[in-house]
């Protein structure tokens, strides 16, 4: 076991887990470069490695609060694991990938702990992820889209965090969600099961029931709405300051606008040398979950293959989500665009 206050200090002891019995947190050691080859901060992809122990939440706040941190939210299937890979850079940010730990609070919450016990492990949780790695380095945190009906109490417990919310256009997303088939439509009603226990679908105009009746597009289209409107909301409490927003397929078409965009918005003092590391780097020239060779020409080949097969179940529910979100004023297009 790993001393106390190596645990609380080097941000290299990951604060994997939060162990609710215990109300405690459990490191894992992660060596930074660790971190640039796994698209996730999960035990699939952690593995097994050195554990150093547990430290009450009430050792965790005692930590600064004001930590250089800021959030990647995302809508799923938007780029969102490549942008913070490519914003991993030393002397810049470290990203900080689906930390496991956060995706715990959701099941806490859900499991009906109390509100302030919730915000309390929060409170403790981001002070953890937002230990600096470097000097005048930031952490960007890209949660799990889990994680989104919890997006406005992060924010409040850390006022000085910056947000992005990337997203892709429903028509993106949707013809994501076919490409990856079954795996995938069987997600998006998970997620919509989740959020229902959130309170995220409520004021959409659905029963509960009424998602039994729609196809696995349509339930897909759902999240997607709730999320929009999740963060539209947000936006207006937090203004363009706080939160903004990017659209994948404008980043893809001009991924140095929007590192420029996303590292001003974040505050990060990024240089040309930085520009050129992130877009030579392997974030834009790799699939970010398998690591193969990938680019922008072959995503868009994909793409137009899985619309040619897809176009009329597609384009249906596209003309159905526009009217849902015309009935309850939801818009299609996300706050505070950056680009």
């Amino acid at each position: 076991m790993a001393d106390t206050a190596a645990l609380l200090n080097d941000p290299e002891w990951l604060a994997h887990r939060f162990v609710e019995s215990d109300d405690a947190f459990r490191f894992m050691r992660v060596a930074r470069a660790d971190h640039a080859v796994m698209p996730f901060l999960t035990d699939d992809y952690l593995g097994q490695r050195e554990i150093g122990g547990d430290v009450s939440a009430q050792l965790c706040l005692s930590l600064p609060g004001d930590v250089p941190l800021h959030f990647l939210f995302h809508s799923a299937f938007c780029g969102s694991t490549m942008l913070v890979r490519a914003l991993d850079l030393p002397g810049l940010a470290m990203g900080l990938s689906e930390p496991r730990v956060l995706n715990d609070l959701v099941g806490f919450r859900r499991r009906g702990a109390d509100p302030r016990a919730v915000a309390r492990a929060a409170d403790a949780a981001t002070r953890l992820l937002g230990r600096a790695f470097g000097p005048g380095e930031a952490a960007v945190v890209k949660p799990s889209n889990l994680i989104n009906p919890l997006a406005a109490l992060l924010m409040a417990l850390r006022p000085q965090a910056k947000a992005v919310f990337l997203h892709a256009p429903l028509e993106t997303f949707l013809i994501s969600v076919a490409r990856k088939g079954l795996h995938c439509r069987m997600w998006v009603r998970e997620l919509l099961e989740g959020y229902l226990l959130d309170g995220a679908i409520a004021g959409l105009g659905f029963e509960a029931q009424d998602h039994f009746r729609q196809s696995d597009l349509q339930v897909a289209a759902v999240g997607w709405l709730a999320q929009h409107r999740l963060f539209t909301d947000l936006a207006a409490k937090l203004g363009p300051e706080r939160l903004a927003s990017l659209d994948a397929d404008a980043m893809l078409a001009d991924p140095a606008e929007a590192l420029r965009a996303v590292t001003a918005h974040y505050g990060l003092a990024m240089s040309e040398a930085h520009l050129s590391a992130m877009l030579g780097g392997p974030a834009f020239s790799q699939h970010s979950k398998s690591g193969a060779a990938y680019s922008s020409e072959a995503r868009s080949a994909d793409y137009a293959r899985v619309r040619e097969a897809h176009g009329e179940e597609i384009g249906m529910v596209m003309v159905w989500a526009e009217a849902v979100a015309k009935a309850v004023g939801v818009s299609m297009d996300a706050p505070n665009p950056l680009l």
